[in-house]
Formats: structure tokens, C-alpha cells, sequence
């Protein structure tokens, strides 16, 4: 596939027509953001996660509103998976354009020093080691096209640490050292990629999304998110859905490398 722009116009950089991309961890909140935007501008976009019965809800609902959307089950910190799915989405499709690198998580119980070291092994798995498989089994079928997009997901954790007493009192459980390392861990990794890759036409960035509350989440967190942030704004999942579409299309094909913080100002100050 072509890397040059289809059209010197933002609208037809933007579009996404005959594109086909994996969005993982895509059944849910930042994931079906960013699944939601590729499909809206014209992609064929699988979403996979290890709960089949979430994912063909999701994709049905999303079919409903005119996108195509595929669900494909897939534990991304299995390898042999994680090659399959993609094997299966090229077999039927003829190409994989897009890799979105989104599912993650952590398994932080316990904290420093009395942290269980297991803990942070699996939280480098599920986010930084899962990031890896995912990217490298896009990029066999990249290569040969000479043409990607791969997009990995870490956090203003990746960039920044928390401050415990910012939680103090809530009923919320913070992620502490295992997932601040594992997300800094995607942003470097995500250079490294740009790096071995880019000869391939094929560009690699990340998202640092700031705190976008699930839903049910403690109300004082989420009001004490707001005001940490310079805008004052507390974020939602589909704040995401613009930053996805411009590393995605060919409106960015001149940016790898790149860690864009999408965080309402909370990591200005």
C-alpha cells in the first residue's frame, strides 16, 4: 500500500476507507473510544479482549450505527494468540494497517515495602510485554506493505509519578510503582519501535491518557481529578477519539515516535 497522503485535503486525510485496524482491550471505555472513532471515519476495526460475551455485545451495538466492527477473543500476553488474531484478521481482510495497542491494567495490591513482587511481573506483562507482542506481530504484515500505523496507550503515569496522598480517603485503589514502570516502559518502547520501523513505512506512537474515571467510579476522585487539571474539565474516554484518528490516518504520517499527553493540563504543573 501506497505511504503517500490519497488527498491534500483534511477531510480525506482523516478518512480511513480500506483501512483494517486491531484495537485491543477495544470492548471497553478507552479501547471502544478509540474502536469507535477508526470505524466512524471509514476503517474496518476488529476489537479484541479476553471476554468474548462483552465483545460481541459491543460489536453488534456498534454494527447497529452503520460501522464495522469485528469481535475477535484474544489474551494479548499470549503470543501464539496474539499471532493468530492477527494471522486471521490479514486471512481475511488482506492486510492489517492499523495496530492499537491499547489493552492494559494493573494487579496492584500491595505497595512498597511490603509489595508482592509477582504483582509487578504481571503488571509488566499485561501492559508493557502484551504492547510488545502486539506491535511486532502487526509489524510482520507491515513490512512487506510498506505501510503502518502502530499505537501503543501508557498513561501520565508513564511520564510522571503519583502522589499517594492524592488518594487518601477514597475508595480507589492507585496503581503505584508496578504500573508507572510499566508504562514508562511502552513510552521507550515506542521509540524503539519508531526507530526499527520507520524504514518500513511504518510510524509508531503513543497515548499518555490523563484520569478519564470509569463509570461508578468514587465522585471525590473524579472531583479531585477536575481540579487537578488546568482546565478544570474531567476527562471522558471519548476525549481520545481525535488523538487516535490523527495518529491512525495519513493526517500523521510525518509523526512517529511521539508520546502525545492527552491529560486536560494535569501534567503542566
Amino acid at each position: 500500500m501506497s505511504t503517500e497522503t490519497r488527498s491534500t485535503t483534511v477531510h480525506d486525510m482523516f478518512d480511513m476507507s480500506g483501512r483494517v485496524a486491531v484495537v485491543t482491550g477495544g470492548g471497553t471505555h478507552l479501547g471502544r473510544a478509540m474502536a469507535t472513532s477508526l470505524a466512524e471515519l471509514g476503517a474496518c476495526v476488529v476489537i479484541a479482549s479476553r471476554r468474548k460475551e462483552l465483545l460481541e455485545s459491543e460489536a453488534a451495538m456498534l454494527r447497529e450505527k452503520g460501522l464495522a466492527v469485528e469481535p475477535y477473543q484474544c489474551d494479548v500476553t499470549d503470543e501464539d494468540a496474539v499471532n493468530a488474531m492477527v494471522d486471521a484478521t490479514v486471512a481475511k481482510h488482506g492486510q492489517i494497517d492499523v495496530m492499537v495497542c491499547n489493552a492494559g491494567g494493573s494487579k496492584t495490591t500491595s505497595y512498597i515495602p511490603n509489595a508482592i513482587i509477582e504483582e509487578f511481573r504481571q503488571t509488566l506483562d499485561l501492559n508493557a510485554t502484551s504492547t510488545y507482542i502486539c506491535a511486532q506481530a502487526a509489524a510482520r504484515h507491515m513490512i512487506p506493505a510498506h505501510y503502518g500505523r502502530i499505537i501503543t496507550v501508557s498513561s501520565i503515569h508513564g511520564s510522571l509519578t503519583s502522589n499517594p496522598a492524592f488518594y487518601e480517603g477514597l475508595n480507589f485503589r492507585r496503581s503505584g510503582p508496578p504500573y508507572q514502570a510499566a508504562k514508562a516502559a511502552i513510552i521507550n518502547l515506542t521509540r524503539a519501535l519508531a526507530s526499527e520501523l520507520g524504514p518500513s513505512g511504518i510510524t509508531a506512537n503513543c497515548i499518555s491518557p490523563g484520569q478519564i474515571p470509569r463509570p461508578g467510579n468514587d465522585p471525590e476522585m473524579n472531583e479531585r481529578a477536575r481540579k487537578a487539571n488546568a482546565t478544570g474539565v474531567i476527562g471522558t474516554a471519548d476525549d481520545l477519539k481525535g488523538a487516535v484518528a490523527l495518529l491512525a490516518s495519513d493526517a500523521g504520517k510525518w509523526i512517529t515516535g511521539h508520546n502525545l499527553i492527552v491529560d486536560g493540563g494535569w501534567s503542566i504543573w
